[in-house]
């Protein structure tokens, strides 16, 4: 009986974490460059006195989709659209670089090139301080370019545009994407970015919600499960009891 309501009970734990990760996808479905999260699951035995008959369904890997969101056209000249899987470095708020594909860029009253939520965005020798006034532009290889009143033009930086081919980036609560170990990426020179555009969300909004009905009619059965676990004891103890 027990082993029922722990399948019951596991199994709706689980579907509920599901749930929440396909809420917080929809709820980022507009946001520029999000990467839609994923989880898996895998079964883990008990341990205690006894057999190991009962199972726990516990959460194993906590990862993101890697696919390139849509990328539109703006024509502002602040936003830029990182190509291909490389990734653009910015400050996270703990000082360490991080990355992101958030290419709708400001420039603060400071004169500090950030990203929309704040980041500080990085060249090879740190943020980014842009002239007062200049109008700015970017080249495909992230060559930031200030022009002044006068027409003349001068080279700011170079945004720090990295790519994570044989180390595996994971997501933090900010939204930001580190390296397991916390070092760095190495600058990319054949990175490339299209100015003027900004890459979309890659969640699939039609996928996540047919995802959302499924799991609720899978958590509904779960339910039904410990209803009747809980009526077949009552009816075991009615057996099993003196006037049984």
């Amino acid at each position: 009986m027990d082993r029922m309501i722990y399948l019951s009970m596991t199994g709706a734990k689980t579907l509920m974490q599901r749930q929440e990760t396909l809420a917080h996808n929809l709820a980022n479905a507009n946001t520029t460059g999000f990467r839609a999260d994923t989880v898996a699951f895998r079964a883990v035995p008990i341990r205690g006195d006894g057999a190991t008959t009962r199972v726990f369904s516990l959460e194993t890997t906590a990862g993101f989709d890697d696919k390139q969101g849509p990328v539109q056209q703006t024509g502002r000249s602040l936003d830029v659209a990182v190509r291909g899987n490389a990734w653009l470095a910015v400050q996270g708020q703990d000082g360490v670089e991080a990355y992101t594909r958030d290419g709708n860029l400001q420039v603060d009253n400071e004169g500090t090139l950030r990203t929309a939520g704040g980041r500080a965005v990085l060249s090879d020798g740190g943020p980014i301080t842009v002239p007062q006034g200049a109008r700015l532009s970017f080249g495909e290889d992230g060559t930031l370019t200030a022009t002044d009143a006068n027409g003349r033009s001068s080279t700011v930086a170079r945004l720090k545009l990295a790519r994570a081919e044989d180390v595996r980036l994971t997501k933090g609560l900010d939204g930001l994407f580190r390296t397991e170990s916390g070092d760095p990426l190495p600058a990319d020179l054949n990175a490339r970015l299209a100015s003027g555009a900004l890459e979309g969300s890659n969640v699939n909004v039609v996928e996540s919600m047919v995802g959302m009905i499924s799991l609720a009619r899978q958590f509904e059965v779960q339910m039904k499960m410990l209803q009747t676990a809980e009526s077949d004891e009552r009816a075991a103890t009615r057996l099993l009891g003196p006037n049984g």
